[in-house]
C-alpha cells in the first residue's frame, strides 16, 4: 500500500505543489542576482494571494485578481527596493519588515471588508484548468501532463524564457554584473541603482503571481498563513540551485513531490500527521546543510551600493 503512492498522481500533485515556488524562486532570483537580497518573498506571496483573492471575489473575474496580484508584488517588492538601494538600508530587516507587515495588513483588511481575519468568500471562478486534447487521455502521460491551471503551464513557460533572460541578453549580463561588481559595471555606462530596481521588481510580479496561484487557481479563495512559509523554501531552492534557473527547479519540485506524498501519505501511515507535516521542511534543511559553504554567491549581493562622484 505504501508503494503506492508512488504514481502519476503523486508527480502530477508534486507539479502543481511546486508552482508558486518555482515562481518566487525564479523572481528571487532576478533580486540576488542584481546584488538584493530579497527574503520578502514569503510576505509578497501573502499580499499577492490576498489581493489576488479579493479583487477575483469583487470583479467575478480571476483574470482581473490574477493582474492585481502581481501589480500588488511588484508595488510591494518596490517598498524594499527603495528601502535597500536608495536609502542603504540594511536588506534583511527591509525584508523582514514586509514579512511582518503581510501577517497583519491581508488580516486588517479582510476583518475590515469581510468581516474575519482569517479567511475571504470564496470565489466563484478559477483561473482555469486546461486539458490537452488527446495526451489528457493518454494513461500515466495525461495524468503527468494532460491536465493543469493555466498558471502551471504558463510556469513552465516561464522555466527558459527566464533562463534566455538572465545568460543570453544583454539585459541579464548587465544584471548579473551589477550583482558581481558594481564598480565595474558603473564604470562601464551600466545604471546600477535601475538595474537593482529591475531585479527587484521582477521578484515581486513572480512572488506576486505565485501568490495568486494559491488563492484563485490552486485555491478558491485567501486564507491566513496561505503562504505556509512557501517563500522562504524557494530562497532554499534558489540556493540549492546555486542561482541558476534549472537547478532551481528541480529543488522546488523536490520540495511539491515532497509536499504532495505528506498529504498523500496521512491516508496511509499511521504516525502522527504533524510528523509528515514536517517531512518536507526538514527535507529542505537537510539538503541546505549539505551545500552550506557549495552555493556561489554574487560577489556583491547584499552589499548597497554608493556611487563615487
Amino acid at each position: 500500500m505504501f508503494l503506492d503512492l508512488f504514481n502519476a498522481e503523486l508527480l502530477a500533485s508534486g507539479i502543481r505543489l511546486s508552482t508558486p515556488l518555482i515562481l518566487a524562486a525564479l523572481g528571487g532570483m532576478f533580486s540576488e542576482r542584481s546584488g538584493v537580497v530579497n527574503i520578502a518573498l514569503d510576505g509578497i506571496m501573502i499580499f499577492g494571494a490576498f489581493f489576488g483573492a479579493w479583487i477575483a471575489y469583487q470583479t467575478a473575474n480571476p483574470w482581473i485578481g490574477l493582474i492585481m496580484a502581481v501589480m500588488v508584488g511588484g508595488m510591494v517588492a518596490h517598498i524594499h527596493a527603495v528601502a535597500s538601494i536608495r536609502y542603504h538600508a540594511d536588506q534583511i530587516v527591509s525584508g523582514t519588515a514586509i514579512n511582518l507587515l503581510a501577517i497583519g495588513v491581508p488580516a486588517l483588511l479582510s476583518n475590515a471588508i469581510f468581516g474575519s481575519t482569517s479567511i475571504t468568500p470564496n470565489i466563484d471562478l478559477r483561473i482555469p484548468v486546461i486539458s490537452i486534447p488527446f495526451i489528457s487521455d493518454i494513461p500515466f502521460i495525461g495524468t503527468l501532463i494532460g491536465e493543469y491551471s493555466f498558471i502551471v503551464y504558463f510556469t513552465v513557460f516561464l522555466i527558459p524564457t527566464l533562463w534566455f533572460v538572465m545568460f543570453k541578453t544583454s539585459f541579464g549580463l548587465r544584471l548579473r554584473s551589477v550583482g558581481e561588481n558594481p564598480e565595474a559595471a558603473d564604470t562601464a555606462g551600466v545604471n546600477v541603482y535601475l538595474m537593482r530596481y529591475y531585479g527587484v521588481w521582477v521578484s515581486g510580479m513572480m512572488a506576486g503571481l505565485g501568490g495568486a496561484f494559491l488563492s484563485i487557481a490552486h485555491g478558491s479563495s485567501y486564507v491566513r498563513d496561505i503562504s505556509a512559509g512557501r517563500g522562504f523554501i524557494a530562497l532554499a531552492a534558489l540556493i540549492f540551485g546555486r542561482y541558476n534557473p534549472g537547478l532551481t527547479v528541480v529543488g522546488c519540485l523536490m520540495f511539491g513531490i515532497a509536499d504532495a506524498f505528506q498529504i498523500q501519505a496521512q491516508s496511509v501511515i499511521e504516525i502522527p500527521v504533524q510528523f509528515l507535516q514536517m517531512f518536507p521542511y526538514v527535507l529542505t534543511m537537510v539538503i541546505l546543510a549539505g551545500l552550506i559553504g557549495k552555493s556561489h554567491v554574487p560577489a556583491a549581493i547584499g552589499v548597497p551600493y554608493t556611487q563615487s562622484k
